[in-house]
């Protein structure tokens, strides 16, 4: 009857399928063990939820807020970023709080891309970095992404390729979903030379930057000298506090590029609930323990799903990054293909895991667990693997 042309090029949601199948089968009384979404699992600090119930306490904070965010929270983050990486931000002009990087890069998108534009995207990708563009008319080609490519020649080859050249590079390290990582600032070096010979925009998702594990450190883009000439980053607080439905984030970088996605934010919101922002000012402010202590559940939680899935016949190189671990099929399953592998580890293993499918043609031939259960339940999901594996063969 009516004709939705974005949505219409919004392909049916894959995790949709996998998570209808775990709902189900709980329905039934059957015990899933869910290792699909990236939803963290533990509550987020109790400094920062005490300052969030003192603040919504008081009537002045309940009325609508700015939509850029409230000062004081920017200038936490542009101190974050001083400490960490020694990048210093004006307050103003260089960064913009947003309800989630979720939303904060899907806005920006809408902002800076026309139709027709070209985007390059990281392939396999979160769904958001494709689909962000998608929504805003643009065109998207995947750049392989994963483990021993070549990125930077990558990027390259892809952009040389296409005629009219691409407009944007949007890029996530440490990646989600395969978990790669770069060592150092000499990839965003040459990624902001690239960038600035060929007027290229650069978005970085820096959305892991703190879930580092093995003696890791991430780094930023806005490190690399001239940075700020091509390229936005965003972070979240989801993971790094075990904030996720607080929904804060940012995008610094560009004052141009930052700027858009204020102006488009104008009309769009009115920023998030006040006592949350005022929350996130002592979530980047106060003690950084927590932010440690999630990081080492997190690590702990890798170790045992790595250990156990070898003793179920499962090797799995562990990530040094990210809560996620990214798995091929093994050989005797990979004929069947991502998104049937998963359906049939949810109904003979009782374990549910994101389809690699899921994150684009790139991810096919591979899964995703999401390190959001105990380890108890961890050990617990690989012998229902186990079971099934030992029955295949």
């Amino acid at each position: 009857m009516y004709e939705f042309n974005r949505i219409k090029r919004l392909p049916p949601y894959v995790f949709a399928i996998v998570n209808n199948l775990k709902m189900e089968a709980r329905k039934r009384g059957e015990d899933i063990i869910d290792l699909g979404m990236g939803n963290p699992d533990m509550a987020s600090p109790p400094h920062v939820i005490n300052k969030l119930c003192e603040a919504a306490k008081n009537p002045k904070n309940h009325r609508y807020s700015a939509s850029k965010g409230i000062t004081q929270l920017r200038v936490a983050l542009t101190e974050w970023y001083k400490r960490r990486y020694d990048v210093d931000l004006d307050p103003e002009t260089e960064t913009v709080a947003t309800i989630g990087s979720k939303e904060g890069l899907s806005h920006f998108v809408l902002a800076t891309i026309q139709p027709g534009d070209i985007v390059m995207t990281p392939s396999p990708a979160y769904p958001i970095h494709p689909y962000s563009v998608i929504i805003a008319g643009g065109e998207v080609v995947g750049v392989p992404t994963g483990g021993g490519i070549d990125l930077m020649g990558e990027i390259e080859r892809t952009y040389k390729k296409i005629l009219p050249r691409p407009k944007m590079l949007i890029i996530n390290f440490p990646h989600n979903p395969t978990t790669q990582v770069v060592e150092g600032t000499e990839f965003f070096q040459d990624v902001v030379d690239f960038a600035r010979e060929n007027k290229l925009i650069v978005v970085h998702d820096l959305a892991y930057a703190d879930l580092v594990f093995d003696d890791y450190k991430a780094p930023s883009i806005l490190q690399a000298k001239g940075a700020k000439d091509v390229a936005v980053e965003f972070f979240s607080l989801t993971k790094s506090y075990s904030m996720a439905g607080w929904r804060v984030g940012f995008c610094s970088g560009n004052r141009e590029l930052v700027g858009a996605l204020i102006k488009i934010k104008s009309y769009l919101d009115y920023g998030m609930f006040q006592p949350i922002q005022i929350a996130s000012i002592v979530a980047l402010r106060g003690p950084q323990q927590c932010v440690s202590d999630y990081c080492k559940v997190y690590q702990s939680r890798r170790n045992v799903l790595i250990k156990s899935m070898k003793a179920a016949g499962w090797e799995i190189e562990p990530p040094k990054a990210t809560m996620f671990v990214w798995a091929a099929i093994p050989e005797p399953f990979r004929e069947m293909g991502s998104l049937e592998f998963c359906k049939f580890l949810i109904k003979e293993a009782g374990v549910a895991v994101s389809p690699g499918i899921g994150f684009g043609e790139g991810g096919e031939g591979f899964v995703r667990f999401a390190l959001v259960e105990n380890e108890h339940r961890i050990r617990q999901a690989a012998k229902g693997v186990k079971k099934v594996f030992n029955g295949k063969s």
